[in-house]
This record gives structure tokens, C-alpha cells and sequence, in this order.
């Protein structure tokens, strides 16, 4: 059904002990196959591509989006879900929306199927612990990123796929400590034990696809404004005096080196972001200028860019900005953005005579869209972890690609950016160690102050334009 385009694509599945190991419908047809859970954003690819390879199949969505609001409430008590969802080949539905359904949680599936499971990656969410207790036979996770963070990433959705099978979660980080302990095995015997479960498909092995072109990554490394500098220099300061005065631990000075984090992070794009004056002037930010380089010679050769920045307020600056490079008016997709528009966003954008760029929020598009327009994917800034941004350029690179595609990460010279770089590449040797095969993640807000003012430390010398 689902052609899975994402790089890594990861299939996990669990027969049930009680289930038939061949896939066939119920003989009356009455009880509904299959359960399909997904981000809300992908409603509307899901329903093309049911209508593309499987039109006769009888879907219902289940989702405000998609139906009348009555009929979604019709879906919260047992009795109306199990009515509505009667003679139907499958029933769509979002993780959020899963939470208000009680009635489709009441309901026996065949089938539950997860898109995009790394939603569930976090075992002490409500949303993954509601997911978990799904009544199926048969249970799918379909994911390009199984391990985002951590090797516990792997064991919630392993909690989803087959209960028990990697213990308990307390028992299973104890034997991941073990096994990475001066002299163990590293991760091999983990690797041996969930293999049989993992289908894994990498868009580069060529017995899968033969023509797909080639991704080139570039680090576009930025110089800072005198602005920025300043501004950058003065909050390292101004965190040292509170760590030193403040004497603050616990949840309490997590939360205040996730602040200074965040803040550095924003001054990094500009410093409107952090100070809130609204003027994003491209010679108060050493990312608009490259980014401006990059667009001109992306309109020159009459190309199409991706720009994903994890700021939902930098998307309208950023949209504005490009107007003038390109010469024309772009789109922006965030976390505000109507369901029911996302998918006419991309088809307007898919389309020979689209507009020219297309600035995504990275938690709202991040993932699932077919974004092939596109041969140029720019990071305006970094997500802490690889998986997160692999999947967002995997909307350029993907299955329907023709052209080569070039993926510029932004990367502010002499600061923080040049720091999470460094961790990314730590967070890709784990994921590889894991899947593939010891990469290991310091959390920031663990270091001693010491270690933390010398990670945010700002070079200036590195940092001038």
C-alpha cells in the first residue's frame, strides 16, 4: 500500500500468539482489518495513495479533517465506533486523535499499524502507553528513524511490536549498560535478538531502487553579525553569573540550561528571534546572508528549495526573505496550518509551475510528505539529533527523486552549532551500532558549569564573518 520512500525504512512486525499467520479478512467481512494510526499531517497522502494503488478498498477517516465533526463524535463510545467502522477495509486515524476515540480502542483489529512509530518513542507518554494497549493479531511499526536518542527508543517500540520480548524498560537499560561496559560485547547481541523482526531498506542499496539519484551533504558554515556576536557573548556571561550566584540542581537548572540553550540556538538565526523586535534585516544575521547565496543560485538554475528551521516564528521571516531572492511568492507549512490545507500545499508546490520554495517547521514537516519538487533541502538550524533531520530531508530524497539533491546544514561558526554537529555525528554511530553493525550521548544538561560554559563558549575568532 504504503510505498515506504523514507531512507532506513524500518518494518517491525509481531504475530500475536493467538493469530493466523496468513492475512485474510474475517469470512462475514464485518470486523475491520486494519487500524492505521498517523501523524495528522500525512491524512491526506495516505488517502491519495489509497486512492492510487487501492481505490476499491473502504476507508474510513477518521479524523474532523476528513469527516463531519458528529460523525467523529460518533466514534468516542464503543457502540457508534464499531457501527461506523462496520464492513470497512481499514479505519485511518492520528495519534491524537486516537486519545479522544475511545471506541476505536474498544475494537478488536486485525491489523494495527503505526506510521512514522517513532511517535511513540517516548514509553511514558500517555500517547504511547494508549497506543501500546491496542487489542490486534497483528501489530506493524513502519519508521525510518527506530532509534532516534537512545537504544530505549528501541524498546518502546518493541514494547508496541512484541511485549516482553526486550523485558522490562528498567531491566533492559540495565543490559544495555552492561553490554557497553569497559571490555563488552557493545550492542551485537541486541542486534541479534531484534533482527528477525526488522526489515530494513536502505534507498541506497541498489536491488531496491537502481535510479535514484545521489545526496550530497554540505556543511554551509555561517559567520555571526556584530550583533549576533554580541548578543551571544553577553548571554554566555549572563549564565555563568546565574550558575554561579543562583546555585541551582535538579529540574530546576535543567530547566535553566534549556533556556540559555534554546536562547543561543535563536540568536544563531537571528537576533530577532530572541529579542522579539520583529525586524529581520538581513545584515543583523550571518544565516540570512548565506542563505540569500544559496537561493540565488538556486533561482538562477531555475530550481526549487526545502528551507526547514525548528522555529515556527521563524517561518514567516524566513518566507518574506525569500520572496526577494526569489522573486516570487513561496509557502510555509507549521504547526498552525489546517490539516485539510497541507496537502493541497504540497501538491501546489509538486507542481512544474509551484512556487519556488517551501519553508517547513520541522516538527510539522518533517516527515511523511513527498516533497520531490525540490532538489535543494536547506537546515536553517539543527535539531538536536540526526534521525530528526534525515527525515526532513528525506521529503527532497526520496523514491520519485530525479534529480541530484543538495542538503545544506547551517552551522554557526565558533558556537553552539559547531558543538551539536559534533553530537549529531555521535548520535549517528548509535543508531548504526544498533541497526547496522558505540556512539553515546552526553546530555548538556548533566555537564558540570565548567564543561557546559566551555561547550557554549563563543571562539570569536572562528565566529567573524
Amino acid at each position: 500500500m504504503d510505498d515506504r520512500q523514507d531512507a532506513d525504512a524500518t518494518l517491525g512486525a509481531s504475530h500475536r500468539q493467538d493469530a493466523d499467520a496468513t492475512f485474510r479478512p474475517t469470512a462475514n467481512h464485518q470486523q475491520p482489518i486494519t487500524l492505521l494510526i498517523v501523524p495528522a499531517s500525512l491524512i491526506g497522502n495516505w488517502r491519495a495513495e489509497f486512492a492510487r494503488f487501492a481505490p476499491d478498498l473502504r476507508v474510513l477517516y477518521a479524523h474532523p479533517s476528513q469527516i463531519a465533526r458528529e460523525a467523529v463524535d460518533a466514534l468516542k463510545s464503543a457502540g457508534g465506533a464499531e457501527a461506523a467502522a462496520a464492513g470497512r477495509d481499514a479505519v485511518v486515524t492520528t495519534y491524537s486523535m486516537l486519545a479522544r476515540l475511545e471506541g476505536l480502542r474498544a475494537i478488536r483489529w486485525r491489523l494495527a499499524v503505526l506510521d512514522e512509530a517513532q511517535a511513540i518513542k517516548n514509553a511514558g507518554t500517555a500517547q504511547s502507553k494508549l497506543v501500546r494497549q491496542l487489542d490486534a493479531e497483528v501489530r506493524l511499526a513502519l519508521t525510518g528513524t527506530p532509534v532516534e536518542n537512545r537504544a530505549g527508543d528501541l524498546w518502546s517500540l518493541f514494547d508496541f511490536l512484541n511485549p516482553g520480548l526486550l523485558g522490562t524498560a528498567s531491566n533492559f537499560g540495565q543490559v544495555v549498560k552492561s553490554l557497553n561496559r569497559d571490555g563488552g560485547p557493545g550492542y551485537a547481541p541486541l542486534r541479534r535478538l531484534v533482527s528477525p523482526y526488522i526489515l530494513r531498506r536502505m534507498k541506497t542499496d541498489k536491488a531496491i531502487i537502481a535510479d535514484l539519484p545521489d545526496k550530497v551533504e554540505l556543511r554551509a558554515e555561517c559567520g555571526l553579525s556584530k550583533r549576533q556576536a554580541t548578543l551571544y557573548q553577553k548571554s554566555v556571561q549572563e549564565l555563568a553569573a546565574v550558575l554561579r550566584e543562583t546555585q541551582v540542581d535538579g529540574i530546576q537548572r535543567r530547566g535553566l540550561v534549556l533556556t540559555y540553550l534554546m536562547r543561543f540556538k535563536q540568536i544563531c538565526d537571528h537576533p530577532s528571534l530572541w529579542t522579539g523586535s520583529g525586524e529581520y534585516a538581513e545584515k543583523d544575521s550571518g544565516k540570512f546572508r548565506r542563505l540569500a547565496e544559496i537561493c540565488d543560485e538556486v533561482r538562477s538554475r531555475g530550481e526549487k528549495a526545502l528551507v526547514f528551521t525548528q522555529f515556527r516564528e521563524m517561518t514567516g521571516p524566513l518566507t518574506g526573505f525569500l520572496e526577494g531572492i526569489f522573486g516570487r511568492p513561496g509557502i510555509a507549512l507549521h504547526g498552525g496550518t489546517p490539516v485539510k490545507r497541507r496537502q493541497k500545499l504540497v501538491d501546489q508546490f509538486q507542481s512544474d509551475a509551484g512556487p519556488p520554495f517551501f519553508v517547513i517547521s520541522l516538527k510539522a514537516g518533517g516527515t511523511g510528505l513527498n516533497l520531490t519538487a525540490a532538489s535543494h533541502v536547506i537546515h536553517f538550524d539543527r535539531w538536536w539529533n540526526p534521525a530528526v533531520e534525515n527525515q526532513a530531508t528525506d521529503r527532497a530524497f526520496r523514491i520519485g527523486q530525479k534529480r541530484n539533491v543538495l542538503v545544506h546544514k547551517f552551522v554557526c561558526r565558533g558556537t553552539i552549532e559547531e558543538r551539536i554537529d559534533a553530537m549529531i555525528a555521535e548520535k549517528k554511530d548509535l543508531a548504526e551500532e544498533l541497526l547496522g553493525g558505540e556512539g553515546a550521548e552526553k546530555m548538556l544538561t548533566e555537564m558540570g558549569d565548567d564543561e557546559l560554559l566551555q561547550f557554549v563558549a563563543l571562539d570569536l575568532n572562528a565566529a567573524a564573518f
